[in-house]
């Protein structure tokens, strides 16, 4: 062969390896679940919101050079990786299928009330308070009658994902109806459109759905506050019990509010790769957000973490695997991709910003030479200045404030900034 026919088969094999590269894998890789063939399919058509090959059936992921091919034990009927800071998606599997979301959506419930309650105001529990509570509720201990802080009640939402704690917050907010408004006005404040409301705690309910897609949107808007950022990587916190008994005779101990004391107890949160379990160690750099897990719904989780300066956002719906923690497990792998292929592929959407807000500098790097599908052409952090800082945290700090915010929201800025590291404690955690 000759000089010259060697130097054009090089130029279109060259030519046709991003092409094969940037097909999306395969999406049957499943493990150790049912039969794909009785497993639900996703719809023919969902949404593109974040770009058009958001809204495809199937894996989407677009592999450069060096880059990681995907895991190959991964069943969520949908999930999605993305770059927290840039909003780049790097893959996604039916990231707009509508699904139960279970208590993920608690997420949404504390983005949108935490803001309007003080911190340290005080509420007595009302009997009716409790009544909407569904039969099979996860519950942190909330007793009617008895006074809490809005603190503790935001504790037991985010650690034990307490029903009892939401429905309190719930009414502190208006009640229940007017909440579940809010979170949807929020919603789609946000562009979470796949996302419909009926409970303010997840619970299941007919036509209650959101999206792998919305839920990664809900986790950044919810990590800009300094509050989430701290409940949701919270691992244990003390919660206030029952009265003290005293013996008869004994007057009744009171606090420094004229109340009687009261008893305490531990709650440790429920998100495994925070705390750990059994074959689930503790995910080096998690620091939140929220998990769940309900009949309809299967177990569902939405994660963040921070390697070597790049924050990742992930969300898991409804493995079919029969591994034991399956969404924690898989969630896992794919952070593990994530932080590896970063930078090596090409992002096949984006995490678009609320409708009000209006870009402040010039297109994210996930815009900058986006092609139909709204994919970019890195995953480079965005060179955005930020304007507003939250204030800086303490070791309980999730995600602490340093050179800026990863996104502020303040009237209609939008805007993004590097670094949002985390503190030691949580660094130190690592992933055997």
């Amino acid at each position: 062969m000759s000089a010259l026919k060697k130097t054009a088969l090089t130029v279109i094999a060259a030519a046709l390896l991003p092409v094969m590269t940037a097909a999306p894998a395969s999406a049957d890789g499943k493990v150790d679940g049912p039969d794909n063939n009785n497993q639900p399919k996703p719809p023919v058509s969902m949404s593109t919101v974040g770009g058009a090959k958001l809204g495809r059936a199937g894996t989407q992921v677009n592999l450069g050079a060096g880059a990681p091919v995907l895991p190959k034990q991964l069943s969520g009927r949908s999930w999605i990786v993305a770059d927290a800071e840039s909003g780049a998606v790097l893959a996604s599997h039916n990231a707009h299928w509508r699904l139960p979301p279970a208590s993920t959506l608690k997420m949404l419930f504390a983005d949108t009330v935490l803001p309007k309650l003080p911190k340290d105001e005080v509420y007595k529990v009302a009997p009716t308070d409790l009544a909407g509570v569904g039969a099979g509720s996860s519950l942190v201990g909330v007793k009617e009658n008895l006074k809490y802080s809005v603190h503790d009640l935001w504790l037991g939402v985010f650690l034990r994902s307490g029903n009892d704690a939401v429905h309190v917050l719930s009414e502190m907010n208006g009640g229940v109806k007017k909440t579940v408004k809010d979170m949807q006005k929020h919603a789609e404040e946000l562009q979470a459109l796949d996302t419909q409301v009926v409970t303010p705690d997840g619970y299941d309910e007919k036509n209650q759905v959101s999206s792998a897609y919305d839920l990664t949107l809900i986790a950044r808007s919810g990590l800009q506050k300094k509050d989430f950022r701290e409940y949701c990587a919270t691992v244990t916190a003390k919660f206030p019990g029952d009265v003290k008994e005293t013996k008869e005779g004994e007057k009744v101990e009171k606090d420094k509010n004229g109340d009687p004391k009261r008893d305490s107890f531990e709650i440790q949160n429920t998100n495994r790769l925070l705390t750990g379990a059994p074959g689930v160690p503790t995910y080096k750099g998690i620091a939140g957000v929220k998990n769940g897990n309900t009949t309809h719904a299967g177990a569902t989780f939405t994660g963040v973490a921070e390697r070597d300066g790049r924050v990742l956002l992930v969300t898991v719906m409804n493995p079919s695997s029969t591994e034991g923690q399956a969404v924690y497990q898989e969630a896992a792998r794919l952070l593990d991709w994530g932080f590896t292929a970063a930078g090596k592929v090409t992002p096949v959407g984006e995490l678009v910003p609320p409708k009000s807000a209006r870009m402040n500098a010039s297109p994210s790097p996930s815009a900058v030479g986006a092609d139909s599908a709204g994919a970019g052409k890195a995953t480079e952090p965005a060179k955005f200045a930020a304007t507003n800082g939250e204030g800086t945290g303490g070791v309980g700090t999730a995600l602490a404030v340093a050179g800026g915010v990863l996104v502020v929201m303040g009237g209609a800025v939008f805007l993004v900034n590097r670094r949002w590291p985390l503190p030691d404690l949580v660094r130190r955690r690592s992933r055997e």
